[in-house]
């Protein structure tokens, strides 16, 4: 009997498996091209090398820096804040190249910074304007201020200046002529006016409050001195147009202002809901948020800095 032919088994068809292993790596690779090159978030800088940014400021303990920070890390930034106690050091500090930025000051400081020190510091992004309060332990209102008696006024130029101003307003002195960016003590008219005045650095102004009738105190170091922003006897208006030179920014050296990276901390800080939040919560309520286009804050700088140059001049 002859053998039958031996039965050859078809091979089975295999294309939908191999199909879908080939689409399986296709998505695998997308996924892993995905991670590495995507921006803007964390995993981004997991990828690659994070961005790292040192700024100064004064009063790096209000807890929006914290949000800050946490908001810059998710954008790929690690930010190192550098607290400072008063204003003479942030400045030197960016120009020297010990930090990137700074934001702690409004124009007219700055630009006396730069004239005075030969340095060229720019502004990249506003924050807020902060309104001046005139502030007393020992008098409930400006009318119980006595005659004779003296009020502290910061020492710098230019917040000097803003807080004869307060005082103009209220009565309690007399200047030659009107009050200006650059007013200082020795514009005050004394024999027509009601009060001393004295001055001291900004940081202590208000540990002075024991020694005498008010003292007029920056935004930083109010609640530092158990103060609240309630308190005012006087402010000055910080929705005003006349406050634009007074508009707090980020500085950097001039180099830097069309750094990238920088210029997206600025605009993180402007747009994080929960940063301006908390900066309106520091200030009591008091604080007036800007958002100055770059091109119009370098204008009202320039402007403010040559203002500020002739009456040095003058």
């Amino acid at each position: 009997m002859s053998e039958q032919p031996t039965s050859i088994e078809a091979p089975k068809r295999r294309g939908p498996v191999v199909a879908a292993a080939v689409v399986a790596a296709i998505v695998v690779i997308a996924a892993v091209v995905f991670f590495l090159t995507r921006g803007g978030d964390d995993s981004n800088a997991a990828g690659g090398e994070r961005e790292k940014v040192s700024i100064g400021v004064v009063g790096a303990s209000d807890p929006y820096w914290d949000v800050f920070v946490d908001a810059a890390a998710k954008d790929g930034i690690d930010v190192e804040l550098r607290d400072f106690t008063d204003y003479t050091q942030p400045n030197p500090a960016v120009t020297a190249g010990e930090l990137d930025l700074n934001q702690f000051q409004h124009l007219v400081y700055l630009a006396d910074y730069n004239l005075s020190n030969d340095a060229d510091l720019r502004p990249i992004g506003s924050t807020a304007v902060y309104p001046l309060g005139l502030y007393s332990t020992k008098h409930d209102s400006v009318e119980d201020i006595p005659d004779g008696g003296t009020v502290v006024v910061p020492d710098d130029v230019s917040n000097q200046a803003r807080a004869l101003g307060i005082l103009a307003k209220n009565g309690l002195i007399e200047l030659d002529g009107d009050p200006t960016i650059f007013s200082d003590v020795s514009d005050v008219d004394t024999a027509a006016s009601r009060v001393k005045v004295k001055t001291l650095a900004a940081d202590v102004t208000a540990t002075s409050l024991e020694d005498v009738d008010a003292a007029v105190i920056n935004n930083d170091f109010v609640e530092k001195a158990g103060l609240k922003f309630s308190d005012a006897l006087a402010t000055d208006d910080a929705a005003d147009p006349t406050a634009e030179p007074y508009v707090n920014v980020f500085a950097a050296r001039a180099d830097d202002v069309d750094n990238p990276t920088y210029l997206r901390l600025v605009k993180i800080f402007q747009d994080t809901k929960a940063v301006t939040d908390g900066l309106q919560e520091v200030s009591g309520g008091t604080a007036q948020l800007v958002k100055v286009p770059e091109s119009q804050l370098e204008s009202i700088y320039e402007k403010t800095e040559a203002e500020t140059k002739a009456n040095k001049q003058s």
